[in-house]
């Protein structure tokens, strides 16, 4: 594991810039939630609407995943989602900086019967989820549940920012961060009756990844799942983040029943319906900016050709 302490390197002038973001973060932070959330909103809009390479992703993702939706429906969907990455710059500032008194009237855990019940005898879980904009602060409302939980990671290029993620993570989930590529400690983990954060809908490359379907059309995704389940002889556990009417709300469901299934396509399959499941709770604060149908079986054409 990298050496992530504290380093002098930090200080030389090509950090200032990124000291500078921390702390004017910290400032924010200090402002009513409602105010820091109409600033981001507002923020991102406009961010929307100058970067068209990024909204005509958003537009073939929306387009891909919910062509009955009338195209206007889909261009306000495309515009609550710029809304809802703005907001959430400063959700995630809130879940590293902001103190429990100033984040509990905002938010709720629901269902964590169906977490406890999973470890009730001792088993490991997996808690499945994928990338929304309010992934950050979700994760801090499940600390502030008392559910410590191992957070993974994938090494930032700014040391600056990868020192402060990895401690901040660290802090708020009561337990080590992982690093996702450490599968020996990743099972011994699980084994050990602990929680690890896993959100499978993002991958780089097609090892340990399959095509399956999301929302009806083939999307890489990695297939580790439910290998990782059964060799830490866990459960898996779903829950999703969103932001309701201005409040927060994590929900848990039960955990999968009989899984794995033993075919990694089907159980990857699986995985993709809970998360289209998790997407419909809010539709706009999924990461549709993310490029998810970039890699595509061979002989289909490219989603994001112009």
């Amino acid at each position: 594991m990298a050496d992530r302490s504290f380093q002098p390197a930090f200080l030389s002038p090509r950090y200032w810039p990124t000291w500078f973001g921390i702390g004017l973060m910290r400032l924010l932070c200090l402002l009513p939630v409602p105010w820091l959330l109409a600033l981001g909103s507002g923020l991102g809009r406009f961010l929307g609407r100058v970067i068209p390479s990024r909204r005509h992703i958003v537009r073939r993702n929306l387009e891909v995943c919910f062509p009955e939706l009338p195209a206007a429906e889909r261009e306000r969907l495309a515009d609550e989602h710029f809304a809802d990455l703005g907001a959430g710059v400063f959700e995630a500032a809130l879940a590293w900086f902001a103190s429990d008194d100033k984040l509990r009237p905002h938010g709720e855990v629901v269902g964590l019967e169906h977490l406890d019940a999973a470890m009730k005898d001792g088993q490991g879980v997996l808690l499945l989820t994928g990338h929304f904009t309010t992934l950050e602060l979700g994760a801090r409302y499940l600390c502030l549940a008392n559910r410590p939980f191992h957070a993974m990671y994938r090494p930032y290029e700014n040391k600056v920012m990868d020192h402060y993620m990895h401690h901040w993570r660290e802090a708020r989930s009561g337990l080590p961060a992982l690093p996702r590529e450490d599968l020996r400690k990743l099972v011994k983990a699980l084994r050990e009756g602990r929680c690890i954060w896993y959100a499978p809908d993002q991958t780089l490359d097609r090892r340990n990844a399959v095509f399956a379907p999301f929302f009806g059309h083939p999307a890489l995704t990695i297939s580790a799942t439910g290998r990782l389940a059964q060799m830490g002889r866990a459960k898996v556990v779903p829950y999703f983040p969103a932001r309701i009417n201005g409040r927060y709300r994590v929900t848990f469901f039960p955990a999968l029943e009989d899984f794995p299934g033993g075919d990694d396509v089907a159980d990857t399959a699986r995985i993709n319906r809970v998360l289209e499941e998790g997407v419909k709770l809010a539709p706009s604060q999924y990461f549709w900016v993310h490029r998810r149908f970039k890699k595509r079986p061979p002989g289909t054409p490219d989603v994001y050709a112009r």
